[in-house]
């Protein structure tokens, strides 16, 4: 059946409906299909969050909890004259949600801190720069050098930790050690790890 703009009235009778009665059918302009309204409103609405968060995966999470919500009620949410500002509005209360939990628990976490020395007392300068050098290794090798060195650990227990063999820790703190000592120009030390 194709309905014209003047012919509402053969509409309802067609359909039983009375006029203004709660089961009336929504306007056609209502009428969008969930996934066109979130392909064509999603990138504007994370444009939003971001805009009010400054932190981009917050800002995904946010639209993406939004359209969730739309979708669960789309029902009712598709009837609205503008469904898109339904959306924008619960991602800006979302967003002042999120900001208040944010602030809660910085509070909380300043509240707890306070009165508690610090964990790592300072290094001293000789050692500042030997960690430095350490930092600067490739990743395997600074870990291995790191839990030995700074833990105390076993070869056994750095393999077990790093998830890899003991002969694979001990070739990372041999070539560790090595770089070590050319960059910071001692002899190298061998302890038999």
């Amino acid at each position: 059946m194709t309905v014209r703009p003047g012919n509402s009235r053969a509409r309802r009778a067609e359909h039983e409906v009375p006029p203004g009665s709660p089961a009336e059918p929504p306007p056609l302009r209502a009428i969008v299909g969930f996934e066109t309204f979130y392909e064509r409103e999603l990138p504007s609405v994370i444009g939003l969050a971001y805009a009010l968060t400054g932190d981009r995966a917050a800002a995904e999470d946010l639209a993406q909890e939004a359209f969730i919500a739309a979708h669960r009620s789309w029902e009712r949410v598709s009837r609205y004259e503008r469904p898109d500002a339904w959306v924008r509005r619960v991602v800006a209360n979302m967003s002042v949600s999120r900001f208040r939990r944010t602030v809660r628990e910085a509070k909380a976490i300043a509240k707890i801190g306070r009165g508690l020395r610090p964990v790592l007392d300072p290094l001293p300068a000789e050692a500042e720069e030997f960690w430095r050098q350490v930092r600067a290794l490739p990743r395997r090798q600074a870990q291995a050098i790191a839990l030995h060195y700074l833990e105390d650990r076993p070869v056994a227990e750095i393999a077990e930790i790093l998830q890899c063999s003991p002969n694979t820790v001990k070739v990372h703190l041999h070539k560790g050690r090595k770089r070590l000592a050319e960059r910071l120009g001692v002899a190298e030390g061998g302890d038999g790890a």
